[in-house]
Formats: C-alpha cells, structure tokens, sequence
C-alpha cells in the first residue's frame, strides 16, 4: 500500500492567515506500511482499530492494563488484530498511533518509537490532566511536548477533533461535496503524507495545520473545535479564525 501527499491537498501556512492556502506536494517519498501499532484501546483506539481492518491494515493494540484484558476486542476485530504490551505494538507497527492523554513525565516507549511516524489522538482536558503550566501560557502545545517526549520519532496530530463512534459511520468517497474534514500538524511532511492518506482512506478530507506549534488551532475552545461535521472550507475558515486562548 503506498501512502503519498494529494496533490489537492490543503496546507494552512505558520502564519495562519486566510488566503496562504496553497498545494505543498514537494518531495514526498512513499511509505510502506501494512501493520498500524495502537497504544490505547479505549473510544479512540478501538475505533481507528476498527477502521484500518476494514481497510485491510493489521493491527496490534495495547492498553495499561495488559494484553489479557484485550480478548474481547481482538475476538471482535478477528484475525488482522492481536494484543500486545505497548512497547510491542510499538515495535510491531509500521506507524503507530497513540491515543492516550499526553502526561509531563513521558509513559510512552520512546525507543520502540524512535524513526517511525506517531499519531497522536491526544487533546489536552485540563479537567482529566490537570494543569500543564508550558501549555496554559502557550509556549507550547501538547503536541509539541509530545514530539520532544519522542525526538526520535514523527509525532502528527490527527484524529482529535472527531467523536470516536463517527471514524467509522461519517466517511465518504473521495470528492464528495459534504466529505468531513479533518485537521492535520507536523513538524514532518512525511507524517503529514502518511495522516493525509489514512484519513482519505477512511473517507474524510484533510486540511493541513502545521508545524506542531500551530495545532492549538483546532483545540478545545477554538471555532474548530466542533465535534461535527465540517466540510474542507468550512475547517479551513475555522482554522484560520482561531485565537490564542489564555490558560
């Protein structure tokens, strides 16, 4: 399965500002990938598990609570999914995903991860993570605080503003005129690329947002942050309305 940047696709320059959005198609190599590492089984996990078997992706997925505990979903996802330890999924997976919060002190296998590309469905909930202070006066976004948590792997912001049950009930076919869109950030085109197709594969648009420190745009509390349905315009006029939200 080859995974490369669209042509048509939509990228949301550093400024953020309206009218900057031009194709950005240069110099993407292909990625190879067939098995998805999944840290975190609950609504998010489990749902992207969901949807990449239905795709024809392997998956190999981890919770905090052990393999063990997993047999029901993996009974439920059939043969392409088994149960591992996090540090297993992450070395099986081709990319991974982490759907787990961000915490300060770093709980991920970061040399497992190291080179590969990590998606991460996190969204910062001051009301189940408590304060971060870097976040809160926005020197950072947690997702920056992820990739430095990772500095050997590709940390793409993906999935976060998209209730789990609808990743595998609101896709459509690619040009659809009321296709859901879905923001992407990175530091890495790459990882970009690699989000950009598994979104399209799964049946949703992408509007780019990158680099990391600009992924605040679609956080909670921004005109982004809808839980509904937005169509490719429709997420980029959002993005680019978004204000610094003071913690």
């Amino acid at each position: 399965m080859e995974v490369e940047r669209r042509p048509d696709e939509v990228h949301l320059n550093p400024q953020g500002w309206a009218g900057s959005f031009l194709p950005n198609i240069s110099n993407i190599r292909s990625v190879t990938v067939t098995t998805i590492g999944i840290i975190g089984a609950g609504e998010v996990g489990s749902q992207i598990a969901r949807a990449a078997i239905a795709h024809g992706y392997q998956v190999v997925i981890a919770n905090s609570r052990g393999p063990e505990t997993l047999d029901d979903l993996i009974a439920e996802l059939g043969p392409l999914a088994r149960a591992a330890t996090a540090k297993d999924a992450a070395l099986a997976g081709d990319f991974v995903v982490v759907a787990v919060p961000l915490k300060m002190a770093n709980n991920m296998p970061a040399d497992e991860l190291a080179n590969k590309i990590v998606i991460d469905t996190n969204n910062y909930m001051i009301w189940r993570d408590g304060n971060y202070p870097l976040i809160d006066a926005g020197l950072k976004t947690e997702h920056e605080l992820r990739q430095e948590q990772l500095p050997r792997s590709k940390v793409v912001k993906a999935f976060t503003t998209i209730q789990a049950p609808r990743i595998t009930t609101w896709g459509k076919p690619t040009g659809a005129p009321d296709r859901t869109a879905l923001g992407v950030s990175s530091n890495f085109p790459e990882a970009v690329a690699l989000a950009t197709r598994l979104y399209d594969q799964f049946g949703f648009d992408a509007v780019e947002h990158s680099p990391l420190s600009e992924s605040w745009r679609n956080g909670p509390g921004q005109p982004a942050w809808k839980q509904e349905h937005q169509t490719r315009s429709e997420l980029v006029a959002n993005l680019a309305k978004a204000r610094p939200i003071a913690g």
